[in-house]
């Protein structure tokens, strides 16, 4: 009799399996999803009459959908209309690490690579639906300020659906993985922090006068991170859903 799949993790093939360093590797989806909420941008390969192309969007989940858009001129987008594979990753620098020897410099990261076919979304309510997620996954409940999208806009934009059914997560964090002989060499070692945090906040001088910083851009505040600025967007959109 063939086992069920592991409803929380998914299948490890030759596509997604970790060929280097598998200690690092996850295969869980609450791994995955960590990764992919926690940023904004994503790169989407692809190819084109045996030409390989990456190209770097915004990108947004829902469930174990992943979606991104741009103009239905897209290069990109008009050749994944068809249904095409693809390899969407995401990657966040963690960290400098630098060792006593050049072999054992690295980085601390968090990267989720994820497979699938994409196809575009025809269907006109789901497309709606997709142009409003864009933005509310990132802003929780900023559509109900904002004007529709005309035709126009709607019909110049194309929507891109994948269903994950490949993926991994692979992580590096801590410290210096040094040789026991390069201990006392006299080489400064440690890691660097990197983090991408928010500014302040800039108005747009054409905002009217009484217009103020709005509510659901209260966890937007300055000097958080932005990767925990995204993932809990992405908790807010989800429960508002």
């Amino acid at each position: 009799m063939n086992e069920r799949p592991d409803p929380q993790t998914y299948p490890v093939t030759p596509r997604n399996r970790a060929k280097r360093l598998h200690e690092r590797a996850a295969y869980d989806r609450e791994a995955v999803y960590a990764v992919l909420d926690a940023a904004l941008l994503c790169h989407v390969a692809y190819v084109i009459d045996g030409q390989p192309y990456c190209t770097p969007t915004i990108h947004w989940r829902e469930g174990d959908w992943l979606f991104w858009h741009g103009s239905s001129a897209s290069r990109m987008l008009k050749t994944q209309k068809s249904g095409i594979p693809v390899c969407l990753t995401v990657a966040h620098l963690d960290g400098l690490v630098l060792a006593r020897s050049g072999f054992h410099h690295s980085a601390n990261y968090r990267s989720a690579m994820c497979f699938g076919t994409a196809h575009v979304i025809d269907d006109p309510a789901e497309k709606a639906d997709a142009l409003k997620a864009v933005v509310d996954r990132f802003y929780p409940g900023r559509t109900q300020v904002l004007r529709e999208n005309d035709p126009q806009e709607a019909k110049g934009t194309m929507v891109i659906g994948m269903r994950i059914e490949e993926a991994s997560a692979k992580i590096r964090s801590g410290g210096v993985s040094d040789d026991p002989a390069d201990s006392d060499a006299p080489v400064w070692a440690g890691v660097i922090p990197v983090e991408t945090r928010l500014g302040t906040p800039e108005i747009c001088p054409k905002v009217p006068d009484g217009v103020t910083y709005p509510d659901h851009l209260a966890h937007f505040r300055e000097g958080r991170r932005l990767d925990e600025v995204l993932t809990e967007s992405q908790a807010l959109y989800e429960k508002q859903g």
